[in-house]
């Protein structure tokens, strides 16, 4: 470790909760509110910034075990940091919130280096690409087909992002029907975007099974979470099935689990979510244990925190343009992206770290921790 290294000096935490423009659910889950948990890391008169999406709670978590564990250590030294806390919160349960409580000080400890250095952080990783494709992501079982409509038509026609994706499996897969119905009036929206559908984990196997020949007749080519997550062999089931593409991942908490899902060949494009994994260090990894079974990533969702690191490995497909996570990253912060094409272009501006500062005086209005 370089003794002249600047210093890690204290992280500070702050918890903001936007409410949603209306009531949303997907399959499986209700929501009026996303709540996003902040991290400050200070060092040689710099900070960074990161954050997750999830309970207040990982601030707590940051406050306990991760500052102790990261104030004094080499700014440079971010993978080490990774690993100190990860095995800091050994016994706090690292799947779950101590898991964002990571990845959100990992991400902060990476905008803090490339700050410190003066470099947008994709040229600190280095970068595999010049463009980062995106998908609009929305379609939430709460609308209904006129706000459907709009939304994926913003998407394709104002914006020109030829990949789309509703939320489909209604009540624990219990709206079959209206399933269909939805389905269907996504594809009369999006014309010739691609398009995608997300089920939460809301399927039986032998449902999705069955979904599958009508998400072909409507040119489906993505189908995220058939089944939970949880369920190896049922997404393994489901992917030998149906000639869509199957993905699921973004509840991955360990690069254990992530090999795990491949060994189980259960996918055929790995999702994973910085915000979730263990920050930009975890993804990186988790990318390469991708590329090596042939396979391609995804980010999911927090499209700002994963773009650097998108365009730093070779084998990425797209990112997640979620509409909930955009809308707060717009509102709250500085520097955000712009998709038109399909595409965002991190590092272009020469912004030092991701480029995003928080909005002082927006955010205050959310502030709850």
């Amino acid at each position: 470790m370089n003794s002249a290294a600047p210093r890690v000096e204290s992280l500070r935490t702050a918890v903001y909760t936007v409410p949603t423009e209306q009531p949303e659910a997907d399959g499986t889950l209700s929501w009026d509110a996303t709540t996003l948990v902040a991290v400050h890391a200070s060092a040689g008169g710099t900070t960074g910034l990161g954050w997750t999406y999830g309970s207040p709670a990982a601030a707590g978590v940051v406050d306990a075990h991760l500052a102790p564990t990261v104030t004094g250590r080499s700014a440079w030294d971010v993978p080490a940091a990774n690993e100190a806390m990860t095995r800091a919160v050994r016994n706090a349960a690292r799947p779950g919130i101590a898991g964002h409580a990571v990845s959100a000080v990992d991400i902060a400890l990476w905008d803090l280096k490339a700050r410190l250095l003066g470099l947008p952080l994709v040229a600190l990783l280095g970068a595999a690409r010049q463009d980062v494709p995106v998908y609009g992501s929305g379609g939430f079982t709460t609308y209904d087909d006129a706000r459907q409509d709009r939304q994926l038509r913003t998407w394709t026609e104002e914006y020109g992002i030829p990949r789309v994706k509703i939320k489909i499996g209604g009540s624990w897969g219990a709206e079959e029907d209206r399933d269909r119905h939805r389905i269907s009036a996504a594809r009369r929206s999006a014309g010739a975007a691609e398009l995608y559908v997300d089920a939460n984990g809301a399927y039986s196997a032998k449902q999705a099974v069955r979904l599958g020949g009508y998400l072909d007749a409507e040119d489906v080519s993505w189908f995220e979470e058939p089944v939970s997550s949880d369920d190896l062999p049922g997404l393994a089931r489901v992917r030998d099935a149906v000639r869509c593409d199957v993905a699921a991942g973004e509840y991955g908490y360990t690069l254990a689990y992530f090999g795990q899902m491949l060994a189980a060949q259960a996918v055929d494009c790995l999702q994973a979510d910085a915000t979730r994994c263990g920050g930009i260090t975890v993804w990186l990894r988790a990318a390469a244990l991708a590329e090596s079974r042939g396979l391609a990533i995804s980010g999911h969702c927090a499209p700002h925190l994963h773009a650097h690191a998108a365009a730093a490995v070779p084998n990425l497909r797209h990112l997640e343009w979620f509409h909930d996570h955009v809308r707060i990253e717009q509102l709250l912060f500085t520097g955000a992206l712009d998709p038109s094409g399909g595409a965002i272009h991190p590092g272009t501006t020469g912004a030092p770290g991701h480029g995003m500062q928080l909005r002082d005086q927006a955010a205050a209005a959310f502030r709850t921790g």
